[in-house]
């Protein structure tokens, strides 16, 4: 008997999720509160920078880290395959990344040792970064990027390709506590019956589940973000303490990304963007007097250290979550998807599934 499962939530993590069932078999629905792929205000999954790596990885819990090295490993392959199955190339690339100071050094250093990640020290002037010539820099080569508004767009016609459901502007209404969850009624009085539910939905999950998971620490961060057309661009992602530059494969460059508490406000601000084009022109001077092409900003769902919840409900029968995945929800999403489907179908997973238990 094929088993019926809603996601609810149509960005990258829910999509991965949606992929990864349909894999095993499953009958899906994605329940969506805007559209899936469009560039709706606030979401993150088409907002963000799309860089395949977690910026200073260092940094982070090695649960993170778990996530991110095993997904990252997978878009090469990825959007290969989206391409040939949807014909929309969602230009992935292999931009390097080049760090600048300040930064561990050692730390870096080290971690890209132990984890086979080709590492260079060199001067930022090798670059044409010459504002910064005289700095000592980290190249490592072999970091990728990924264009989200192309992916996003890749991941829905393949959805819509292997008929997988997609219910649209449609919201749900919070969830109360259950024994077991077989239907979930939405804000326009419907109600979705199905075997599992799957809560993929970001920033907005704490909304959702607050009467069942109160220890679930989800809130949004807002990230704006300035795009730019330069003359002459950059060859290669360009990060500095917080702030970075991503050069596009079309002759765009982004320059971002702020980290804000201000709830569920996504309008972007004339002082922040004064400022992330102050951080841009540092290292590239020629972007002074040059327009600003766009300016936008996207709602990602914060969590204390980056660390996801992926895990059944501690508490409510045939309810799982995949949520909470800060600034990584695409660089975590594969091997995310891989894992949250695991549990629901009650195989043994690959990766411990212990650091991601919903409190």
């Amino acid at each position: 008997m094929t088993k019926k499962v809603v996601i609810v939530g149509g960005g990258i993590v829910g999509c991965m999720t949606a992929m990864e069932l349909v894999k095993r078999g499953c009958e899906v629905t994605i329940v969506e509160r805007n559209q899936i792929a469009s560039q709706t205000s606030g979401e993150s999954s088409w907002a963000g920078g799309g860089i395949i790596f977690p910026l200073l990885p260092w940094l982070y819990a090695d649960a993170v880290n778990v996530l991110t090295n095993h997904s990252a490993n997978t878009y090469r392959e990825l959007s290969v395959r989206l391409q040939y199955e949807t014909g929309i190339d969602a230009h992935f690339e292999q931009s390097g990344f080049l760090l600048l100071p300040t930064f561990d050094i050692a730390a870096a250093t080290a971690w890209c040792n132990n984890n086979q990640l080709p590492a260079e020290s060199i001067k930022a002037s090798a670059f044409a970064v010459q504002s910064l010539s005289g700095e000592d820099a980290l190249w490592l080569p072999t970091v990728c990027q990924i264009r989200p508004p192309y992916f996003m767009q890749a991941m829905r016609r393949w959805l819509e390709q292997n008929n997988i459901t997609l219910l649209e502007n449609t919201e749900l209404v919070p969830l109360q506590q259950t024994a077991v969850l077989n239907t979930w009624k939405t804000l326009k009085g419907d109600t979705l019956t199905a075997d599992q539910f799957v809560v993929t939905s970001g920033a907005w999950s704490f909304d959702l589940l607050k009467q069942t998971s109160a220890q679930l620490n989800i809130k949004p961060m807002r990230g704006q973000i300035l795009l730019y057309k330069p003359q002459k661009n950059l060859k290669q992602i360009v990060y500095r303490e917080g702030f970075y530059m991503i050069p596009r494969r079309d002759g765009y460059l982004l320059a971002g990304s702020t980290l804000e508490d201000v709830g569920f406000e996504a309008a972007v601000t004339r002082e922040v963007r004064d400022e992330i084009s102050a951080k841009a022109e540092a290292i590239m001077p020629e972007l002074k007097g040059m327009p600003i092409i766009k300016h936008w900003s996207g709602l990602r769902p914060g969590t204390p250290e980056n660390l996801p919840t992926i895990s059944a409900h501690p508490s409510i029968e045939n309810l799982y979550l995949n949520t909470g995945h800060f600034r990584y929800g695409l660089t975590m999403a594969p091997a995310s998807a891989k894992l949250i489907v695991d549990l629901m179908q009650g195989d043994k997973p690959t990766l411990d599934a212990s650091p991601y238990a919903c409190p």
